[in-house]
């Protein structure tokens, strides 16, 4: 590919041969390829399935044999492919899809932050609720309410963090980089079930 077909934050092209489909990550519906979705690819260089192990064959590969990524992203109109977070992290709010990383790139927007991360917490009514995990630039200072209503009104209303925002000196990391939720989300567990 040459370099001026490069496009910022994208992760190239599909390669030939294979077949690329978008799905809702819950209902698994075909969506266009505009729309955020699971990717799911098809094609000769796609594994078959998992050795003697039918059932984890059935839950990756569909009955149309798309192997299914559990990456959330979409295409462009000119083919270039955007990975956007994993369907294990949308936080289901309401029956409503939200994206962590769309909130912690919106977040980083915010002049006061240096590093955000976003997690979905189980909540009686709406099934999880986002919560924000923010570190502040040295120097800088802003409360919660100030970080939720700066997000609040730039999305959507399931989007909204409500003033669920915590402040932390760090965002816990792999050595790739990757914002491990997971840790920040048995933290929050762990709290919430020592105030039962």
């Amino acid at each position: 590919m040459p370099i001026t077909n490069l496009r910022p934050g994208s992760c190239g092209v599909i390669l030939p041969n294979l077949e690329l489909k978008l799905v809702d990550p819950v209902t698994k519906e075909l969506l266009d390829l505009d729309k955020e979705g699971e990717i799911c690819f098809r094609g000769p260089n796609v594994m078959k399935g998992y050795l003697n192990n039918p059932k984890a064959t059935a839950d990756t590969i569909d009955k149309d044999g798309f192997l299914h990524t559990g990456d959330i992203g979409r295409v462009d109109p000119d083919g270039f492919c955007y990975i956007t977070d994993r369907a294990k992290e949308l936080i289901k709010y309401k029956g409503f899809q939200v994206a962590p990383a769309e909130l912690e790139a919106l977040l980083l927007k915010h002049p006061a932050v240096a590093d955000a991360a976003v997690i979905g917490l189980p909540d009686d009514e709406a099934g999880e609720i986002p919560k924000a995990f923010v570190v502040l630039k040295a120097n800088q200072t802003a409360t919660a309410a100030e970080i939720s209503n700066f997000i609040d009104g730039m999305v959507a209303p399931h989007k909204k963090l409500r003033g669920n925002v915590a402040f932390v000196q760090s965002i816990p990391v792999s050595p790739s980089g990757k914002i491990l939720r997971r840790e920040l989300k048995a933290k929050e567990l762990e709290a919430m079930a020592a105030k039962k």
